[in-house]
């Protein structure tokens, strides 16, 4: 349910009243950065997908329509478009190392042990395709089948790339652990 403030500034959007968008975008903006710094490798290219959000946000605010959240329309609005983004520059080809890693079992539970911008930096360093993957399962609870679909792989490619994600993320664990001692 929408409060009553909040709805006075989707409403006041809507008529192009910029202190109304601006509030919108004070409000909101931090929730839909750390989105877009989850799918983004640089604080640049999360901020460029930012203000991308926002655009498209105000393009299509007509369509939102009053019905559930307006933070998680907003936020599957900011995931599309940092999907987007993503497949615009997927020409180049991303040269990791880590094609071989084997799969297995991850184990979940080394996650725990890190704050939230450990794991973000990680997470930040993983390669495209295992970042996304890792993002929409993970984060986001997207199933694999809705995963294929967005990114346009095979369900199966999806399940491959977040087990890899996950073995590349516990090996980071495991050897900033050996560091600390």
């Amino acid at each position: 349910m929408l409060s009553m403030k909040e709805k006075e500034l989707i409403e006041g959007s809507l008529r192009g009243d910029e202190r109304c968008q601006r509030a919108l975008f004070e409000r909101y903006g931090p929730m839909l950065m750390a989105v877009c710094q989850r799918y983004c490798r640089t604080q640049a290219e999360a901020e460029d997908v930012l203000q991308d959000s926002f655009i498209r946000l105000f393009d299509k605010l007509p369509q939102y329509g009053f019905k559930g959240s307006f933070a998680g329309w907003a936020r599957r609005l900011t995931v599309n478009v940092a999907l987007k983004t993503y497949q615009r520059k997927r020409y180049q080809l991303e040269q990791t190392g880590l094609e071989n890693v084997p799969e297995g079992a991850g184990q979940p539970t080394a996650y725990a042990e890190l704050g939230e911008k450990e794991l973000l930096e990680l997470v930040q360093a993983l390669p495209d395709g295992y970042r996304l993957v890792f993002n929409l399962y993970a984060i986001e609870g997207y199933s694999h089948k809705e995963i294929g679909e967005m990114l346009g792989i095979q369900e199966a490619s999806s399940r491959s790339q977040l087990l890899k994600a996950r073995k590349v993320l516990q090996q980071q664990i495991k050897n900033r652990q050996r560091i600390a001692i």
